[in-house]
């Protein structure tokens, strides 16, 4: 079975010969096999990285040590030199990028449930989400993946930009 949200940012990159990476750390691959689970996703999914390891989002994707140190991993900063990181490690059109907080405990000083997804693109341009989820910590990781998912989508057709915040409240919706 695949996601909506996959299926549709493959076929926008396919339809326009694009390539796309991510870079994951609550999600642990998930955004990764979201999109490869699409038939004919080679045609644009090139791979990912998953640096769970906060010494890892600096050596491999080139995360600012400095922003790490001060700031902690679960930050939209990083979520944006993650994506931009590995746009250029992996040499892609697009890449996306999650971190936060799954769970159980708090990390870096932020509270679970919260988390940062960003898109770069093929100018360097980089959009950043900031959202706050509820649920145990299988649910925040689906609903981070669904939340880059949208993003990229978002992203490649042009619809979305500049940097935003959500919250999805008990009944599931997100709001704005």
């Amino acid at each position: 079975m695949t996601d909506d949200s996959a299926a549709a940012a493959i076929g926008l990159l396919v339809a326009r010969g694009e390539t796309v990476s991510a870079a994951e750390s609550l999600t642990g691959g998930l955004v990764a096999a979201a999109l490869t689970a699409v038939p004919g996703a080679s045609r644009a999914f090139a791979g990912s990285v998953t640096a769970y390891a906060t010494e890892l989002k600096s050596r491999l994707l080139g995360v600012d040590g400095t922003l790490l140190a001060e700031r902690g991993a679960v930050n939209a900063d990083v979520a944006r030199q993650m994506a931009g990181g590995v746009r250029e490690l992996l040499g892609t059109h697009w890449s996306v990028a999650t971190t936060g907080v799954a769970g159980p405990d708090p990390q870096d000083g932020q509270p679970v449930g919260r988390v940062h997804v960003a898109v770069a693109g093929p100018g360097g341009e980089v959009s950043a989400r900031s959202l706050d989820f509820d649920g145990d910590r299988a649910r925040i990781r689906r609903d981070s993946v669904q939340a880059a998912l949208r993003l990229l989508r978002a992203e490649v057709l042009g619809k979305a930009g500049g940097q935003g915040t959500e919250h999805r409240g008990e009944k599931g919706c997100l709001q704005p």
